[in-house]
């Protein structure tokens, strides 16, 4: 690909079979010259953020894998990178979306849907933090409607003092949705929960921490569970699998 180096690896995903990934090469990889990324306001060092495997998504990606199918139940997976908890939900068959507002998250994320011989799941252009002439990126379908089940990981990375990551989920979630977000212990995670419950979610909690194996690094880090209207994420409208034993039937 001009301007820019990429790697393939395999992704340890716990409990399922591991993710064959095209990712960028280091966080030294920059190409934007047609200044799409600039004007989606994204900065230079900010840009190659979405292509790097970070640990908190393979930890959403491992968490979505022990939950529970629902049929008629809508996932959206917000800030999705390279969306390994999309291409695990789409693997398992639930309805999920993946949305970001990088301008090359789209094309790996169906590049890394073919390596791992699956249909990729849809696409939306979803970006909280731009300015409004900035909000869209013009080529793309926007995130639009409402979700039953939100799904996130590493998101509370910049200040959001005006809570516009929680304001754009409240406004793309059923009364009765459920916001799953995996964070690595970040700071800005009490502002956040206070946006959330401003606009009605309650929280519980689930510690992340594992020790370093052969496979894979050490992590330290949370689930947070935020839910509103005493729902399951998907109403009266199906029916939920057995839970799998640790997973929280919420």
């Amino acid at each position: 690909m001009p301007g820019y180096r990429t790697k393939q690896e395999h992704i340890a995903i716990a409990g399922a079979a591991s993710l064959l990934v095209r990712s960028l090469l280091d966080r030294d990889q920059f190409s934007d010259p047609l200044g799409e990324a600039a004007r989606l306001g994204i900065s230079a060092a900010a840009w190659p953020m979405f292509g790097l495997p970070w640990p908190s998504g393979a930890q959403l990606a491992a968490r979505m894998m022990r939950r529970p199918v629902t049929t008629g139940e809508r996932i959206l997976e917000i800030g999705c990178g390279l969306a390994l908890a999309s291409l695990i939900c789409r693997r398992r068959g639930a309805d999920i979306t993946a949305s970001d507002c990088h301008p090359l998250a789209e094309s790996f994320l169906v590049e890394n849907a073919r390596l791992n011989r699956l249909q990729p799941p849809p696409y939306l252009h979803g970006h909280w933090g731009a300015p409004p002439t900035a909000a869209c990126d013009r080529r793309r379908a926007a995130v639009a409607g409402r979700f039953d089940v939100v799904i996130g990981s590493d998101l509370l990375y910049e200040r959001d003092e005006a809570g516009a990551l929680a304001a754009f989920i409240a406004r793309h979630t059923r009364a009765d949705a459920t916001v799953w977000i995996v964070d690595p212990d970040r700071g800005n995670r009490p502002a956040f929960s206070r946006h959330m419950a401003a606009a009605g979610f309650s929280r519980q909690e689930e510690r992340l921490d594992a020790p370093a194996t052969a496979q894979a690094a050490a992590y330290k880090g949370r689930l947070m569970l935020f839910s509103r209207g005493g729902g399951s994420g998907a109403g009266t409208r199906a029916q939920h699998a057995p839970a799998a034993p640790g997973v929280w039937p919420i």
